[in-house]
């Protein structure tokens, strides 16, 4: 891997376009190197996790509203298809729909350092495209690998939410790459097509404070709508708003850390291969991925905890980022409203931690219903948990060896008889250092679970049997990946009004 140093810079300096991020980037997606057989095994794994996923939120109110727009736009020849019905429809607006349904139960991949991410955000974007235009099943691998890469790059060296500006401003980046590298676009192309994506994939994270929407769902469904219409005009020609990144009135310069801010993100160097993948984790359970670990943690203490009116309260000793995003450092009182939207109380560790301390179970769905969230005792119980900051955890959050790093907590519980009790835990379970990592096995059993009602078992094998070989899929043939749901399941979407479409 080579460091790049990248710094505002003035107008005036001499600042050829080889030393640019963009160019950097650009430069790595069009390597022509291969892909290692456990990146692309891992890419297999998260096209299963992300069809997963979707199942289970197909009928959930966002995705339906963004599937009934997409399925306003139709096109003629080509097409890409969306998550759970027959037919195609303009691959920007296939990429916005799947996005939305990869997205709304937080239940997916995720990779934190200096930023956070969902790397697999990029995967419906590069699927549309995809299949509009005829790919092989080879080109979709290498172009995954490089979204993946560049995305999980960008998190290690360039922090947003210390500005608070939302994750998907990386998103942008890494799916116009991964676009270029899976189109065999050049250099020049890429860099465009990047820098475009960059400048319009910036926005506030207030999608993930206070009172939290739908919205958050949409967001990243939004920065890969905008990487492919970022590459269809570069690849027609137009430019893009340079240096992006180093301009003096760029990302840099005004959104983040100022003229004098630097950073270093590290890219591979050319002819070395894209391994990103392999140092991001999925989810075992639905909610924010810092509350995976504690959600392990409190169906471990459930027994020794026992009655959990014998409380008094409950300190939860993490790291900045879980205290300040999820925990009490945040400051929303939304975080202990019992009829607080359901994206808000997947961003709420003390809602999260008490109901898993009493249930010993999480459910993507149960655990979230208001009639949940309403109990009286779990509501007692949510308002005697707190976090707080521990510079450890924080120290071992940013831990540059994958291995130590920690995204967990050390609960400690103090009963009304004044015993204490703690315990605490690093990763999560299906972390790839926790009690029981995700392979195959476990992404094939999370899809099989979440897809029981939802997609009939002859479908669920065909899907399955098409992601093991998708390597082999020849040009024209990734609408292999598409999922069709049973139509009686559609039948229970809500019902929404007109828009413009």
């Amino acid at each position: 891997m080579i460091k790049h140093i990248v710094r505002t810079r003035r107008s005036a300096d001499e600042f050829p376009r080889s030393e640019h991020l963009a160019q950097k980037i650009a430069e790595v997606a069009a390597d022509p190197v291969a892909v290692p057989e456990e990146t692309a095994e891992m890419v297999r794994n998260r096209i299963i996790d992300n069809a997963a996923v979707s199942a289970a939120s197909v009928v959930r109110r966002p995705a339906t509203v963004a599937r009934a727009q997409a399925l306003a736009h139709p096109v003629s020849c080509g097409g890409a298809g969306v998550f759970g019905v027959a037919g195609g429809c303009s691959p920007e607006w296939a990429a916005w729909a799947n996005g939305v349904a990869v997205r709304e139960l937080d239940y997916h991949d995720t990779f934190l350092a200096a930023e956070y991410s969902h790397p697999g955000d990029n995967i419906p974007a590069l699927v549309a495209v995809g299949q509009h235009l005829g790919v092989s099943g080879a080109d979709l691998i290498r172009g995954l690998a490089t979204a993946y890469e560049i995305q999980i790059d960008l998190v290690r060296g360039i922090s947003l939410h210390k500005h608070k500006i939302d994750h998907v401003a990386h998103l942008g980046a890494s799916a116009a790459a991964g676009l270029g590298t899976m189109l065999h676009l050049d250099e020049q192309t890429i860099y465009q097509a990047v820098g475009q994506a960059v400048h319009l994939t910036t926005a506030t994270r207030q999608s993930r404070k206070g009172s939290i929407s739908s919205w958050k769902a949409f967001a990243p469904a939004q920065a890969g709508k905008v990487a492919v219409e970022a590459v269809d005009r570069a690849m027609r020609g137009e430019g893009a708003p340079s240096p992006i990144w180093e301009g003096e009135d760029g990302v840099i310069a005004w959104l983040l850390d100022g003229p004098d801010g630097f950073y270093e993100v590290p890219l591979p160097a050319r002819g070395e291969a894209k391994r990103a993948i392999l140092d991001s984790y999925t989810k075992e359970h639905s909610a924010e991925y810092q509350s995976q670990a504690p959600i392990d943690l409190a169906r471990r203490l459930r027994d020794r905890v026992g009655d959990t009116a014998r409380i008094e309260s409950i300190v939860l000793h993490t790291s900045n980022h879980t205290h300040v995003v999820i925990g009490t450092g945040s400051n929303d009182p939304q975080k202990f409203d019992p009829n607080a939207s359901r994206e808000t109380l997947d961003h709420s560790v003390m809602y999260i931690f008490a109901v898993a301390l009493q249930d010993g179970v999480w459910h993507h769905e149960t655990s979230y219903a208001p009639e949940r969230a309403n109990r009286l005792d779990t509501i007692e119980l949510w308002k005697k948990i707190s976090t707080v900051e521990d510079a450890e955890w924080t120290e071992r959050y940013h831990d540059p060896d994958p291995e130590k790093r920690a995204f967990g907590a050390r609960a400690v519980i103090t009963l009304t008889n004044g015993e204490v009790i703690t315990d605490e835990l690093a990763v999560a379970d299906a972390h790839p250092q926790g009690a029981r990592p995700f392979a195959r096995e476990q992404y094939e059993a999370k899809f099989s679970d979440l897809a029981a009602d939802v997609i009939d078992s002859a479908e669920q094998e065909r899907f399955l049997s098409a992601v093991a070989g998708v390597a082999d899929l020849p040009a024209g043939n990734l609408g292999e990946l598409n999922v069709l749901v049973c139509p009686s399941v559609l039948d229970r979407a809500p019902v929404i009004p007109s828009g413009i479409f």
